[in-house]
């Protein structure tokens, strides 16, 4: 969730920081603002929509037997839960809670706990992972230089069975090793 839901990458970021004696606790930024205007967009049309079929097909359900009122029933309750789903992309957070032996991976939505991981923590490191050809590069001229494809980072966490689990992926590398070093405060 690294590329669209970002972790801090220092302590000065005291909002999204915790320190305590014996943990670290690091939450995922918001949504750029931006997205809110895409948001109230999305529910404006969802709205709209939900405006010019709610007649037809409540005389479509008084008419009808009782599949069509079950249709009916569930198409109107899918487009009022298409807000609330919307919503629930500005409203999720994922947390990291690092003790010295543990590490808490938390994801939470509207506030709530919705899952939680914990894991022995054994090391972290971090791979690059590019999926396409990279012709950009491969073409090495000076007018491709923008265009190349640099895939993303992930950082990794070898836990003490044997097994990796994903802790975060980034587009910059720089990001993803401040990430490793603040987790290893609490090492």
């Amino acid at each position: 969730m690294g590329l669209l839901y970002v972790f801090p990458v220092s302590t000065d970021e005291t909002d999204f920081v915790v320190l305590n004696d014996e943990s670290i606790t690091l939450k995922t930024y918001g949504l750029p603002y931006i997205f809110w205007l895409y948001a109230f967009c999305s529910i404006a049309v969802v709205a709209f929509m939900f405006a010019a079929v709610r007649a037809p097909v409540l005389k479509l359900v008084s008419l009808g037997d009782g599949t069509d009122a079950i249709l009916g029933y569930s198409l109107l309750g899918f487009i009022a839960l298409i807000p609330l789903v919307i919503l629930s992309f500005f409203f999720y957070e994922k947390r990291i809670i690092k003790t010295p032996h543990t590490m808490t991976l938390e994801y939470r939505l509207f506030g709530l706990k919705v899952f939680s991981e914990t894991f022995k923590t054994n090391s972290f490191y971090i791979e690059s992972y590019l999926t396409s050809p990279n012709v950009a590069r491969m073409k090495g001229t000076e007018e491709s230089l923008g265009f190349q494809n640099k895939g993303y980072f992930m950082l990794w966490m070898e836990i003490k069975e044997g097994k990796k689990i994903l802790v975060d992926r980034h587009s910059r590398r720089a990001d993803l090793d401040k990430l490793n070093t603040l987790l290893s405060l609490r090492s």
